[in-house]
């Protein structure tokens, strides 16, 4: 593997982390504080998250100057995929009695690894280190 990967790795990793703790702190709110059911709560929790990520990983991970509309349409896909599944997967496991935050858990290691795999070899191949210092 090459140092460049790992590296990426490493600051998706990171980013990722700060993405989970911000979904992790919405959840709880969402679920603890204003007693939403799972489905809505995790839902919102993980739209906060997905625009933290997209936001920081393409600047700083990827280094991408890839057209930014057409970067979060790809994104997009992604999660018009990944969100309706794990929503409903995550209420199915609900409603069989799982701990919401079990459940929580589970999506989100899911979803770190897809989105890492689908970012690298969808969202920004052929974009990576196109970035110049200049550009937003």
């Amino acid at each position: 593997m090459k140092k460049e990967s790992v590296v990426q790795m490493i600051k998706f990793t990171l980013f990722s982390a700060s993405a989970g703790i911000i979904q992790v702190i919405s959840f709880v709110v969402f679920n603890e504080l204003f007693h939403w059911v799972y489905w809505p709560a995790y839902l919102a929790s993980l739209i906060l998250s997905i625009i933290w990520n997209f936001t920081f990983n393409r600047r700083y991970t990827f280094n991408s100057a890839a057209n930014i509309p057409k970067a979060m349409l790809k994104l997009l896909g992604f999660y018009a995929v990944f969100t309706p599944l794990s929503t409903w997967c995550g209420d199915l496991s609900e409603s069989v009695g799982i701990n919401d935050y079990i459940i929580l858990a589970s999506t989100m290691i899911s979803n770190f690894v897809l989105e890492f795999l689908f970012s690298k070899f969808v969202i920004y191949k052929n974009h990576e280190n196109t970035r110049r210092d200049k550009e937003i």
